[in-house]
């Protein structure tokens, strides 16, 4: 593609990932996408023949990319298999993966504004960009979490009882979600202190289940 035409697509979908993150997919208009970019309808088309739909699949999968990229190179960074933490660490190095979760989430917001109109309007996004969008970002997290349990089962610190991305399917919903969720995607940020309770919690349910010969029962 010619680097003109790309910086355009490119300056055009920046400008559609305000719009569908304030307005979310279906009530976004062809009209405002175009007016937010400073381009007629008619060259929206031009760069996007398949319209709101492949605008905002581009979006998507642009900024779940970039998040991506962010938290799989987080988890690889705190969780080395050939460095495992030392078993009297594991609660607080565990925590400081779910705060660096969170912080990515919130470096992040204008993709999450994105992701919170996606699970509102999930009837009405085409289920060919809903695919995009996991596949593009939820699926490669969710294997690097894997990773990192599997590690960390493997070095005898976690029991993940032969399912490890079930063992972080858990540990991203007793952690970081719970802040996601009552903060709103940062959208009313948590006072820390009760940032830290529900951190802290989540992590010491977490080793409960999964700690190595500490099964839940």
């Amino acid at each position: 593609m010619p680097p003109r035409k790309l910086a355009k697509r490119i300056a055009m979908a920046k400008a559609a990932c305000a719009v569908f993150g304030r307005e979310g997919y279906a009530r976004a208009s062809v009209d405002a996408l175009a007016e937010a970019a400073d381009v007629s309808t008619r060259t929206l088309y031009n760069h996007f023949p398949g319209g709101k739909a492949e605008l905002f699949a581009t979006v998507v999968t642009w900024t779940s990319g970039e998040v991506r990229d962010a938290h799989v190179a987080t988890v690889r960074a705190l969780f080395d298999p050939e460095r495992p933490p030392h078993p009297d660490n594991l609660e607080r190095d565990l925590a400081a993966l779910a705060r660096a979760l969170v912080r990515v989430m919130f470096e992040h917001s204008d993709h999450f504004a994105l992701v919170r109109h996606i699970h509102a309007e999930v009837n009405h996004v085409p289920a060919e960009v809903l695919e995009a969008w996991k596949e593009a970002g939820p699926r490669p997290v969710a294997r690097a979490l894997a990773e990192a349990m599997e590690g960390l089962a493997a070095a005898g610190l976690l029991d993940v009882h032969g399912d490890a991305e079930l063992a972080g399917t858990h540990f991203t919903a007793l952690t970081a979600h719970q802040i996601v969720q009552q903060s709103h995607y940062g959208l009313l940020p948590l006072p820390e202190e009760e940032t830290e309770r529900l951190l802290n919690g989540g992590v010491a349910a977490f080793a409960r289940a999964y700690r190595a010969g500490r099964g839940a029962g």
